[in-house]
This record gives structure tokens, sequence and C-alpha cells, in this order.
């Protein structure tokens, strides 16, 4: 029996003949107004790679849906590229692209009263926008990736997108030609499927399954290979149980289950906006978590997956190996997970494990063995200092040097600090500041991959530190700190800094800072203003940067 006020119409007189009649327009039948009505949330898009076989899958979960007995109702929502947007102003709405996913799909899930939900998303912000949705509405839902590309190929490497930025790095210090870099542009992206490496879309993904709203093994799999639709067949089915059984995200998404999507995190050498993103939808769920706590679990919890940025495999790559259930089952046998956490199967996380070896194939070397990590620790680390009152985020995998002192060289924006890379302006030692990136003051946070990766690509990874209150992508890695809060548009000591000024990044003590005394600062807080730019900001920006949150509380709008 459905539990849709509409669909139960049949049981509450003939006032409810107009919603009926409109079910009835779209297909329904007499034996249907029973059923539950289960809503397909389709991020699908032409747009980008990431999305562009969602369609298919969508259409797959309304038919399976039909068979087992619900009402499958197809909805859409939006998607920004955030590979085809990076380094243009077009970045600026990827992350407000999150809160547009979430309101959508809550709005209509609401609006229309549905029973279930099946999201279905891809690239970055669908997956955070979509669980956060699914937070907020606390009806039986399950999530569904879209799925992995699988990576490019030339001259014998592997290619992905983040390959693409690091070459325009290359070309410029003249270790490849025109022709050399155009021929990595052709071979990175070689079809459908998110981000190939341990990027964001494939962190959240393996967050996601994890923490139990996805089925085991779906977060590695490649979007063009038939196991993806099979998988969506089976997450129907599993969300019809969860229906019938009214098993909640609320009974799924505790705090045990953030605490495992943070440990898989760790250990799969996952991107920094994970953090961001699990803090948001800590929040919509009404789970206590905060910055720290991903500082807690780090320094339990080893890195143990070969992946790219900073390693040398794949997403597919870790799929063959054993997956994301592989490496949960290494971390459950070494005390590091939860194991009675209850999962979208209806099964505990211990009970889905049953079968999976405590251990990885000798055969692979894309997992290691637990006694054999990358790194002792997790590699997403919480900086503080008088630059990051309330914290900063910093990727400390794939560096050789762990602390950095140098001078200042501060700027605006991207844009600004793009112009100086391109002009060679930019030296070993150097401890680059991009600011006014924040939430409120890009507005909306871009992802600083073109410097990061273009800096890799010049060969100063190792001797340059850049520091910003916006956010990196999950394929950046080097010397790198984001999410500087307080950002520069709400005051943050990052607005009052100099060109020259000495900054210190420290990995190991954890800490950032700048050279200033609290009475300097004081000093130049009497002459800061914001700049003029910000008020000139319309539209759904505008709205956003008026309600977001600091990104250490996850850049909420709520």
């Amino acid at each position: 029996m459905s539990l849709n006020r509409i669909s139960r119409a049949t049981t509450e007189g003939i006032e409810r003949a107009p919603n009926r009649a409109m079910l009835r327009a779209v297909g329904f039948e007499d034996g249907d107004f029973q059923k539950p009505i289960v809503g397909i949330a389709n991020a699908y898009s032409t747009i980008t790679p990431c999305n562009l076989s969602l369609g298919d899958l969508a259409d797959a979960a309304v038919k399976e849906g039909k068979r087992i007995g619900l009402m499958p109702q197809l909805f859409g929502t939006i998607t920004i590229s955030d590979g085809i947007s990076m380094g243009t102003p077009g970045m600026k709405y990827s992350l407000i692209s999150r809160e547009v996913i979430a309101d959508s799909i809550e709005t209509v899930c609401r609006g229309q009263q549905m029973d279930g939900l099946v999201a279905i998303g891809g690239c970055d912000k669908n997956m955070p926008g979509a669980m956060i949705a699914i937070a907020r509405l606390n009806i039986p839902s399950i999530f569904v990736y879209g799925g992995t590309i699988k990576a490019g190929h030339l001259n014998g490497k592997d290619l992905t997108v983040v390959s693409a930025f690091e070459a325009v790095g290359e070309y410029l210090a003249g270790n490849i030609n025109e022709e050399q870099l155009t021929a990595v542009e052709k071979h990175a992206c070689p079809g459908a499927g998110s981000c190939g490496g341990m990027f964001t879309a494939n962190t959240m993904s393996s967050a996601i399954e994890a923490m139990g709203m996805a089925l085991p093994y779906s977060s590695t799999m490649a979007a063009e290979d038939a196991e993806k639709r099979e998988n969506t067949i089976e997450s129907v089915a599993a969300l019809e149980a969860a229906v019938r059984n009214q098993l909640l995200p609320r009974h799924i998404m505790t705090r045990k289950a953030f605490e495992n999507a943070i440990a898989v995190i760790m250990a799969t050498g996952g991107s920094t906006n994970a953090v961001l993103h699990l803090l948001a939808i800590a929040h919509s769920a009404d789970v206590s978590l905060t910055i720290d706590d991903f500082e807690t679990i780090r320094r339990r919890v080893p890195v143990l997956c070969d992946l790219k940025p900073s390693g040398k495999y794949v997403a597919t790559d870790l799929h063959k190996a054993g997956g994301i259930p592989l490496v949960m089952k290494m971390l459950l046998a070494a005390g590091l997970l939860h194991g009675d956490c209850v999962t979208i199967t209806g099964k505990t996380i211990a009970e889905n494990l049953a079968g999976v070896p405590d251990e990885p194939s000798p055969d692979q070397d894309v997992v290691r063995p637990f006694d054999k990590p990358i790194y002792a620790e997790g590699h997403l680390a919480i900086l503080r200092g008088n630059l990051a009152t309330e914290g900063a985020v910093a990727k400390v995998t794939g560096i050789k040097q762990r602390k950095i002192t140098g001078p200042a060289k501060v700027f605006e924006s991207e844009e600004d600090c793009m112009a100086a890379i391109m002009k060679r302006e930019i030296e070993a030692g150097d401890v680059i500041v991009i600011r006014y990136e924040g939430p409120k003051g890009g507005p909306g946070m871009r992802e600083m991959l073109a410097p990061t990766s273009a800096i890799i690509g010049l060969g100063l990874g190792d001797s340059v530190g850049l520091i910003t209150d916006g956010r990196f992508s999950g394929g950046t890695y080097g010397m790198v700190v984001g999410h500087v809060s307080p950002e520069a548009a709400a005051g943050g000591n990052i607005a009052l800094m100099n060109d020259g000024d000495i900054v210190t990044i420290d990995a190991d003590e954890q800490t950032l800072s700048v050279d200033l005394s609290d009475e300097e600062l004081a000093k130049r807080r009497l002459d800061w203003k914001l700049p003029e730019r910000l008020a000139s900001v319309t539209g759904v920006a505008a709205k956003y940067a008026k309600l977001v949150s600091s990104s250490s509380l996850g850049a909420v709008t709520d």
C-alpha cells in the first residue's frame, strides 16, 4: 500500500478525483493508484561526459520500477561540468549548482509527495546535491552513480582530464610542443563517465557507497560497461524493499556512517571537496559533524590506494582490484570501520562484506596491504593558524616538501594568478595567495585546478606553495591549501595580506600562518574594504552569497 496521499485517493472519496485525473493523463490506470509513487531524479545532460549516459540508466530504472510494482515518475535536474567551466567565470556556478540540485529534488519530491526516490547523478555536484536532498526529505531513497570514465591512453600512459591541464604547464615550460599538447587534449577523455582518477566524483561515489546509501561495488563501475545498467536495476529493487520496510535515509546516515565514509576517503586518497560536501550532507541529516572530525580520523587511517592524481591508477583499476568493498573490508578487519551500520540493502556493513577478502590480491598493486600502506596516515589535513582561525584543508599526499616558508604573491582572483603563471612570474620558494574566491567572495568558491596543474606542469609543484579561500579540484595535488576560513570576503586575515608577507605552510605541525603581529593585522584591517565588484553581483549568485555559510561549516545555505 502506498504511503503517498495522492495515491491513496481511492480510499478518501471523490475529492481526490482531480488528482487521479491528472495522474491518468500520465499513464496511471485503476490498479496503479495503490502503488508507491517513486521519483527518478535524472541528471542526464549532453553538457558533460559525466552525465552523458544517465538518460539510459533513468530509462532502465523506470522500466524496472514498473515491472516490480512501483509507479516511477521521471523528472530532471541540472548539472554544471566542472571540467569544462574550470578556469572560467562559469566555475563560480559549480558549487552553487549543488544547492540548486538539492533544492530542485527536494521541491519535486515534497511537491508531488513521493513515496521514495532513486537519484541518478554523475558530475561532481550531482552527488552531494542529491544526498543533501535525500537527507532533508528522509523518504526511502537510493543513489545511483552514473559511473566513471575509462582512462585515455597516449604513448603507453593513462590519461585523465587532469593530464590536459598539466600539459598546459608542460607546454609553457617548453617540455612539449603544441602538437603534443593537442594530442593529450584529444586522448584525455575517451567517452562517457565522470573523471577517472580519485577526483571529486569518484571520491563522493565511494563515500556514498561507504555510507550505505548505494549498492556495494557501484561506485567504481565504468559508465560504458553493461554492469552499470544492471546495477541500476538492482538499485531499484533495493529501493522497493526500502519503501516496503520503511527503511529511511536517517536510519542509514548516522554519525557512524559518516565516520565510515571519511575513513574510506582517507584510505583511497580522495578529494578535498569531500570535507565540504560531507559537512553539508551531515547538516541536512541533522548529524553532528565538524571539520575537526576529519583530522581525528585521518590520524588513524592509512592511505591504501595508489590512485591519481598523486598516484598511478584510475578508478576502473580499483574496481578490478576489488573496489570499495575490498578497502572497507580491510578497514573493518583493522577495527577502523563500524560494521554494525545498516545499509540500503537492509543488511549491515559487516553482512555486506562477509564474502570479501581481508587482504588485497598479491597480483595487483592498486591497493596495498594494510601493513604496507602508501602513507601511514590519511592525506586530508586540517590546518589552523592566524590565516585560518576556522581551519583550512590541505591534501598532503604526493608532496616531497611538507613545510614551506616564503614570500607571498597575492592575487585577487584565479585569472590574475593564471596570468602571472603564464608570464613565468612565479618562482621557486613563492607562496601564491588567491583570495576573494570563497563561497561569498566568488561568489561560488571556484576550484583552482588550472593554476595548480600549470604549476605542476612547470615543474614547480614541490617548491611553490598555494593557499586560497577557494577550493581545489579532486585532481589537484602539491603543497596547496584551500577552504581558508574565514574567507577574504568575510574579513578573514587572508584579505589583509600584501605581496612579500612571509607565509608558512607546515603539513606536519598543521599550521597556516603569516608572519604578522596581531597589532599589524589590526592596523591593516582599518583600511580594508570589500571589492566593489561584489556589490554588482546579481541573480542566483547574489542570493547564494547572501545565504551561504563558511566553508568550515560546509558552505550550506539553509
